[in-house]
């Protein structure tokens, strides 16, 4: 029979002990009390020195549940939903989390589906949405105020919302910012992308930190009508993001030329600067942020699509070659991208790769990627550089990582995650070639990692400068 928290934390001594003890701040152990709950992680040191038994730990009861369960929502015997509540997100396990919807009506046969994911990130939600690494996904925001700082076409990363859908806690903030110049909700409609709001959004975090990623679906019915059945089986149908290459439905359809450069409030975007280097940047879903600081960085920068052969990009005469970020499974995007990196390389063009394209060179370079259990997404991601032993506070937004045992001795690791120990960086000893697994602008996010635009830019005149 499981025993309370409080009598758990007396067990270990009191909660300064606990905290101790288990390697968690007295903040923790306060929400222990609140949640009613221990993370698993905890439980091996609890049962070492409390002498309690695992059933003593495993709650069976709605006071006292796990940190990995979401409260259960009651569910009316038809397909009607609670009173007030308009929209529901039903996961692929069959929970149905009950809201309210904004944006737009989803179609009855057509419901927003994706991979369920959260974002810690507390600023810059138009960003997140636009950014296409969220293709194949519905994010639920950490903050809960969504909404605050409207919208604007200027804060757009991508021409359209690459994620399918939000969830959000709070019903949205109404615009106070004065660049807005249309609210959240008017301009998801006019996207086509549905949101819910009204759900908690820490039982989600939760669920997918602890449990990995799950599949969603997002029903927002203009007629209020749900048919739970049929959209648990659409949620338990869709094969996920592993297998899948999203970067086609992302990239650009054809080639064109960049020539903006970051933004300065407000006289808009800065000079660039008088000397340039020709960069071809291969979009797998590039961020437009990132094209502005290889232009601010001096490069005058060609965006080519996804499914670029080598010779397509070598006839641009490059430079160098930089590799976006983008959506997907690297190893079904690598069918096509590898080979056309690996044709760049033996070229000796100087090759800087992010997020996608990080996973991608490693790839190229021989080295094998995998799916993470629960993704980094957000705006406050601590890496260390292993160089300089600087840390660094990155905005990531990705599910799969390469995996360092199957490095070639010519690789090296350079990043890794104070979060996880994943992998957030390598460069190659035989090409000149090194990528990192974070964003390193900032739309949004810090600007902790500019200095990576700036050592691509150091590569190139080194490698092209004259013998």
């Amino acid at each position: 029979m499981p025993i309370s928290i409080e009598t758990i934390i007396e067990r270990l001594g009191g909660a300064d002990h606990a905290a101790r003890l288990t390697g968690v701040g007295t903040e923790a152990i306060r929400k222990w009390r609140q949640a009613r709950a221990i993370p698993p992680k905890h439980w091996t040191v609890i049962l070492r020195h409390t002498g309690l038994s695992l059933s003593d730990l495993q709650p069976d009861s709605a006071s006292d549940r796990a940190e990995t369960q979401m409260p259960e929502t009651p569910l009316p015997p038809a397909t009607q939903p609670p009173e007030g509540a308009t929209a529901a997100l039903v996961l692929a396990d069959g929970t149905v989390a009950w809201g309210r919807g904004f944006g737009a009506h989803t179609p009855a046969a057509g419901s927003a589906i994706g991979e369920l994911c959260f974002s810690t990130g507390m600023t810059g939600y138009q960003e997140t949405l636009t950014d296409p690494s969220f293709a194949g996904q519905i994010i639920t925001f950490t903050f809960p105020h969504i909404g605050n700082v409207g919208t604007n076409a200027d804060d757009d990363e991508a021409p359209r919302v690459a994620a399918r859908g939000l969830a959000v806690k709070q019903d949205l903030t109404e615009p106070a910012n004065w660049r807005a110049t249309q609210g959240l909700d008017a301009w998801l409609a006019g996207q086509g992308v549905p949101g819910i709001c009204g759900v908690d959004t820490r039982a989600i975090t939760l669920r997918v930190r602890d449990g990995g990623p799950q599949t969603a679906i997002l029903a927002y019915p203009a007629d209020g009508v749900f048919d739970l059945d049929a959209l648990r089986a659409q949620a338990a149908a869709w094969p996920g993001l592993e297998g899948m290459d999203l970067a086609r439905d992302v990239t650009c359809a054809a080639p064109y030329s960049w020539d903006k450069g970051v933004w300065t409030w407000p006289a808009g975007t800065c000079p660039l600067p008088e000397r340039r280097r020709r960069v071809v940047a291969v979009d797998y879903g590039a961020k437009r942020n990132i094209l502005r600081c290889l232009a601010s960085a001096g490069c005058d920068v060609t965006v080519v699509p996804a499914t670029a052969t080598a010779d397509q990009i070598l006839a641009h005469a490059p430079d160098g070659v930089f590799l976006s970020n983008g959506p997907g499974d690297p190893a079904a995007t690598a069918e096509y991208a590898v080979p056309a990196i690996r044709g760049v390389l033996e070229a000796g063009k100087p090759v800087f790769g992010i997020c996608l394209g990080h996973q991608l060179l490693a790839q190229a370079l021989g080295a094998r990627t995998y799916k993470l259990a629960r993704g980094h997404r957000g705006a406050n991601q601590p890496v260390k550089d292993l160089g300089t032993g600087r840390v660094e506070i990155t905005s990531q937004n990705h599910g799969f990582a390469v995996d360092e045992s199957s490095l070639p001795a010519d690789v090296r690791v350079t990043h890794t995650s104070l979060f996880d120990g994943s992998n957030e960086g390598i460069a190659s000893d035989r090409y000149p070639a090194f990528s990192v697994q974070y964003h390193p602008e900032a739309s949004p996010g810090p600007s902790d990692s500019h200095y990576l635009f700036d050592r691509f830019v150091a590569l190139i005149d080194r490698v092209n400068a004259p013998v």
